[in-house]
Formats: structure tokens, sequence, C-alpha cells
């Protein structure tokens, strides 16, 4: 039995996921927090695995600092170990930080079309990188919430002996962006997994089947 922590992104809304699973799973015009995570947590529940997905605190009245706080809280808290934490999107950024911080304690790190920081970096200073080469553009969409523009500080060695998966979705708004995480991590960066979905940002909602085999592979 493996132990599984997921952390979301940025508080998606009901009507893109529901656009995107071509159904009406959730109810229109809510935000869905760790909701996202649904469906993965039931598949991975059902193959006899322990997972753990908290909603972390509004990312407007939370900055980075407070959310990697409190997945670090859980953790402990729990007593975890050997865990498999997964972050999706901004979710990059704070698996980053509870690794730097709980190194013996995670298994694994697996990135899901995630920012995948520099110490010194904000998700925006990812975001604009990223798009230098396309429009040059944040997206109208992302708001530059606390969560979002604090800079993050970490030391790369206490990552580098743990084993790291980034799962690339070819479909993604934010494909620009991963392609930069895809050039760092083929550049010659140890201790990687690097995988592809030809999904949308979200292959919970679009590609479920296919992304909960790859989340279950990553149990060995």
């Amino acid at each position: 039995m493996a132990t599984y922590v997921l952390i979301h992104g940025g508080n998606m809304s009901s009507d893109t996921w529901n656009l995107l699973a071509k159904s009406n799973n959730f109810p229109p015009g809510i935000h869905l927090a760790n909701h996202c995570w649904d469906g993965t947590v039931k598949f991975l529940t059902d193959h006899r695995h322990r997972v753990l997905a908290p909603a972390l605190k509004d990312e407007y009245a939370c900055n980075l600092t407070g959310h990697i706080r409190q997945v670090c809280d859980l953790i402990t808290d729990h007593d975890l170990r050997d865990v498999i934490l997964t972050g999706h999107s901004y979710g990059g950024m704070v698996i980053t930080g509870v690794a730097n911080a709980l190194p013996g304690k995670i298994r694994r790190l697996i990135y899901l079309d995630a920012a995948l920081p520099e110490p010194g970096q904000s998700l925006f200073d990812i975001l604009e990188l990223g798009l230098e080469g396309a429009n040059g553009n944040v997206p109208v969409h992302m708001d530059k919430a606390s969560a979002y523009v604090e800079k993050i500080q970490f030391d790369p060695a206490n990552l580098e002996p743990i084993p790291k998966t980034y799962i690339r979705c070819t479909q993604s708004e934010f494909k620009d962006i991963s392609r930069m995480a895809e050039r760092k991590i083929t550049a010659g960066k140890h201790n990687w997994t690097y995988l592809e979905l030809p999904s949308s940002h979200v292959p919970m909602a679009d590609m479920p089947d296919a992304f909960y085999d790859m989340m279950l592979e990553q149990a060995g």
C-alpha cells in the first residue's frame, strides 16, 4: 500500500470541469478546490492505497508559505511516511516547498502539468518566462493572488535524491510553460521520469482513465 497526498492547483470552476469532462459531474457556478481529485481518490483507494487530498486555504487569504506549511502539518500530524506527493498546476510550487522541508518523508514527487520552480521564482515568474515565446502575456484569468506572486526559497540539494515524475499535458493551455519544464528535465536533471498525456491541463476531467493508470504506476 502506498500513501498519496494530492495537492490541487488554482480553485477551478465546476463550469470548466464540466466542459472538459463533457458531463455535469458538478453543479454549475461553484469552485472545486480539492474535489478535482475525487475520481483519483476513489480509483487509488479502490486499489488499496491510502489517499489524502486536502483543500488548500483560499489563495487570496493565504500565501505560498502558508500552503506549504498546511501540507507539512498534514504530513506530520498524520505521521505519514514514504509519501507520493502530487501537485497539479500551482500545486507544483507547494510540493516543491514541502519536499524541501520534509525530504525524508517523501517517496516520490509527481508534477502534473505543474510549475517546476527554481529558487527565487514565483508562479507568475514561471508563467511570464514560459509565455515569452508565445504571446508574452499571462492568461487573463490568472489573478495576482498572494500565493501566486510569492517567490519560493528552497535548497535543490534537498530534492535531488527524491525520485520525481513530470506528467506533461500536451493539449494544455499552459503547454508553453510545461515545455520549459520538459527542457529542464531533459537537459540533464537526474532522478526524473518524464511522461506525456494528450490531454487538457486537467486530465482528471478529460482523460481520467489514462491519468489514473499513470498515477497507479507511480506506486511501483
